[in-house]
């Protein structure tokens, strides 16, 4: 119920700042909006308000809106009123008012961003973990231990950060400066290579092939829960059980615990645990699971977790209201940039189609951030609207950036596009949307079933 309500929230709010925008537009240009719709289809709700010719109404599918305008092309338009029909307003008035909906969403994002920069993100310090041999980040000097402060001068306060500037540097594929805290707290500077990543890098984890990992506080192999009737529980483990070996190997940490049971999908593994002073060995058999795909074993054991340790990983980053709006502004370019960047590249079939993204990842998303709290929940619809606003400047017929091109058409020959070039534009829109809508769905089920 969270999650439909999430959902539905989100959309309500994203679709009524966009075609509120084209609304006030039009208003200003001295344009008669005929209806302001939420969702689309029959009408479940509608209301006219004194001294206003719009209808506002609420439809039965919510999954966006629409503001329907005067307009000779859509039916007969008496004479008094032909000054207020949209297709008899300048190209410049017209193409206002078609730009107007996805400015709403940008500027709604960097509101929504404003507001979190200025009460303040929570994240994880930019704390490097172990950093593999080979790997760009090991041939650039870059150590266990050490805090990045910095890349390429722009300040990288949280892990998130640090990734968020990465990514935006990635497809350029040069070296970044990196300035760094070693754990001795000197500030020393690296030269990174990201000369090696490709477009299809960002499919994945292109901070694993960089050889840059999150530090990770040191887990004991203490066992803190059981699964009521799961297979260790079974087996005889108990939990405050320390393992010692499993399957003759030493077990340092937690993760190593997790590598050996994963690989042993439905085969028996013998476990030596310290529970006070006895030693004791177990057998137990770890339940199949299947994971995108693969098999891997689980035995329903969560370790015994020290929260101090990873809260002493955690930092709050806030703004003053002005570096805040700043930070707001660059963060809603960075992100359209990288939109469309990424689109490009879709396109260029240099990136996975698998990227795409449909209503039930949106839905499940907007569940997840919502458990978390209205700060990742906010982030989220920051990050929806300006998905929204880029996706709609596409030039692509339906679309506010098919309309656009209609219109800078029309600046140019001087006189608008046929009716025919309408049409078939038209058609065009319908099958790249329906196209884009199928591969969205498609990932969205398919991210379902392999979870």
């Amino acid at each position: 119920m969270i999650t439909l309500l999430s959902f539905v929230g989100a959309i309500a709010l994203l679709v009524v700042f966009h075609e509120y925008g084209h609304y006030w537009v039009a208003r200003r240009c001295g344009v008669k909006v005929l209806r302001f719709s939420l969702g689309f289809g029959r009408v479940i709700y509608q209301k006219k308000f004194a001294h206003s010719d719009t209808e506002w109404v609420i439809s039965a599918i919510p999954l966006g809106g629409y503001v329907k305008m005067l307009d000779e092309r859509e039916g007969e338009v008496g004479p008094e009123e032909l000054n207020q029909a949209f297709n008899r307003k300048p190209v410049l008035q017209r193409m206002a008012i078609v730009v107007a909906g996805p400015v709403a969403n940008f500027l709604l994002a960097i509101v929504l961003y404003w507001l979190l920069f200025m009460h303040g993100l929570p994240g994880l310090k930019p704390v490097l973990g172990e950093v593999p041999t080979g790997t760009p980040a090991s041939m650039a000097q870059l150590h266990e231990g050490e805090t990045i402060v910095s890349i390429d001068g722009a300040a990288t306060p949280t892990w998130q950060e640090l990734h968020w500037r990465l990514l935006t540097l990635a497809l350029k594929q040069g070296v970044v400066k990196v300035e760094a805290l070693s754990d001795q707290g000197t500030t020393v500077y690296h030269s990174l290579n990201m000369g090696g990543l490709v477009a299809r890098d960002l499919d994945g984890a292109f901070m694993d092939k960089l050889g840059l990992h999150l530090y990770q506080p040191v887990i004991l192999p203490v066992i803190g829960k059981l699964t009521e009737g799961g297979v260790a529980q079974l087996a005889g483990f108990n939990e405050g059980d320390r393992v010692l070996r499993a399957d003759g190997l030493p077990v340092p940490g937690w993760g190593a615990l997790v590598e050996v049971v994963r690989s042993h999908p439905g085969q028996g593994i013998a476990i030596d645990v310290q529970r006070g002073a006895q030693v004791l060995s177990l057998t137990v058999t770890p339940q199949i699971v299947v994971e995108s795909g693969k098999q891997v074993g689980k035995i329903g054991a969560a370790p015994k977790v020290d929260k101090a340790l990873f809260d002493a990983m955690m930092v709050e980053v806030s703004h003053t209201p002005g570096h805040a709006f700043i930070h707001a502004l660059e963060k809603t370019w960075d992100t359209s940039v990288i939109s469309l960047k990424m689109l490009g590249k879709m396109v260029l079939g240099e990136v996975s189609l698998k990227n795409i993204s449909g209503p039930i990842t949106i839905a499940d998303y907007a569940g997840q951030s919502a458990h978390i709290g209205w700060v990742a929940y906010l982030g989220f619809l920051a990050l929806i609207s300006i998905s929204l606003g880029v996706l709609n400047l596409l030039p692509v017929p339906l679309l506010d950036g098919g309309h656009l091109l209609y219109y800078v058409a029309e600046l140019v020959k001087g006189s608008p596009v046929s009716e025919q070039a309408w049409e078939t534009g038209q058609k065009i829109g319908i099958a790249l949307l329906g196209t884009l809508m199928v591969f969205a769905v498609y990932n969205d089920i398919n991210r379902l079933i392999s979870g």
